[in-house]
């Protein structure tokens, strides 16, 4: 369901960035216009980049979970999570901070979060649904699902979200398992079929339809996502082996039916 998460209490957050590759680079633009305060950390040195925008980068884990976030916001890789989560020093944050995570699968994120994180701590899972080609003109109704898994500090988690719905987002709160299920249907799905055409190596031809034409496009904002998010999307989606199937499933069954239609025509014309 839309929801409406405007607080009069949205106030500037001190947010520090786990993971500062290209998505959270995105993020953290939008972020700095608001006004927001960005730490960042990340495996590769962005030091150069981040003094460009105004945040401050930290190669040690430690000075970072000390640098008195209000958000931690995690923007690793799907994969990387469970590992990066554990190599952080926990025990040195200094108060209760709020822990968000922009993966593109839900539950899984949910449960290390629940498993590996202080109970004091409060847990909010989100995805936005677009990234830095789809949203480069700005955010406006572009949908971001969320679910507050562990929410007691409610003032913080209302002006986190403020940052997205001020944008003009399409704000939809649903359960981690929600998601999965849809978006097994939908981003899985896309990525299945734009990695399939890639390996098919379609190419743009001089009669192009507008349909091939949405095939083209659905190939190349397909791979142009690394590997491992799409790997992830399967792995970590408890949903998507029955989606692969399904397509498995339903191109034997189209290739039945046009196999059958060629005997019936042949049979057909030999009558003639």
């Amino acid at each position: 369901m839309s929801v409406s998460t405007s607080s009069s209490s949205s106030r500037t957050l001190k947010i520090g960035i786990l993971g500062f590759g290209t998505f959270g680079q995105f993020l953290a633009k939008t972020m700095i216009k608001q006004g927001h305060i960005l730490q960042a950390t990340s495996r590769t040195d962005h030091s150069q980049l981040c003094d460009q925008l105004g945040i401050s980068f930290f190669r040690d884990l430690r000075a970072f979970v000390e640098a008195d976030n209000d958000v931690i916001l995690i923007c690793t890789s799907i994969l990387s999570l469970s590992q990066i989560l554990k190599s952080l020093p926990l025990n040195f944050v200094k108060r209760p901070t709020l822990i968000a995570d922009v993966l593109s699968v839900k539950e899984y994120p949910r449960n290390v979060l629940l498993q590996v994180l202080p109970e004091e701590m409060d847990v909010l899972c989100t995805h936005p649904m677009f990234g830095p080609e789809s949203g480069k003109d700005g955010w406006k109704d572009l949908t971001f699902v969320f679910e507050k898994v562990r929410i007691r500090d409610e003032e913080t988690c209302s002006s986190f979200l403020q940052i997205f719905e001020s944008e003009g987002c399409k704000m939809l709160e649903m359960s981690c398992e929600e998601h999965d299920k849809a978006a097994a249907k939908s981003q899985f799905l896309t990525h299945t079929i734009g990695r399939v055409l890639s390996e098919m190596e379609i190419q743009s031809t001089p009669m192009n339809t507008k349909g091939f034409e949405t095939l083209l496009q659905v190939k190349e904002s397909s791979v142009k996502n690394s590997f491992d998010l799409f790997s992830g999307l399967f792995i970590h989606n408890k949903f998507a082996m029955q989606e692969l199937q399904n397509l498995e499933f339903a191109l034997g069954k189209v290739k039945e039916k046009l196999l059958k239609r060629m005997e019936e025509t042949s049979l057909n014309e030999h009558k003639l």
